[in-house]
């Protein structure tokens, strides 16, 4: 997830978008705006990069693991046709 120096950077970017004129509104409007990116990011149920990864090393293992009894029940399946039984 986004850390809160990236929030911070968003929502000063979104405030330097608003006229000059409103200055006084721009302190009240950045914490605004943190508030929304932050409720926004919740909702969204990402993960971490770290639990993506962790995640994507256990389904390479098992991906692996499968791939090697596929093998096996294929030799099996041919030494059963190869008896003949």
């Amino acid at each position: 997830m986004m850390d809160k120096q990236d929030i911070d950077q968003i929502a000063l970017r979104l405030v330097s978008l608003v006229p000059p004129g409103l200055a006084q509104a721009q302190k009240d409007l950045r914490a605004n705006f943190q508030d929304v990116l932050v409720q926004g990011l919740r909702r969204l149920d990402l993960v971490t990069r770290e639990e993506f990864d962790v995640q994507s090393q256990v389904l390479a293992r098992t991906r692996a693991k499968v791939d090697a009894l596929e093998r096996q029940v294929a030799e099996l399946e041919a030494s059963v046709a190869a008896r003949g039984v």
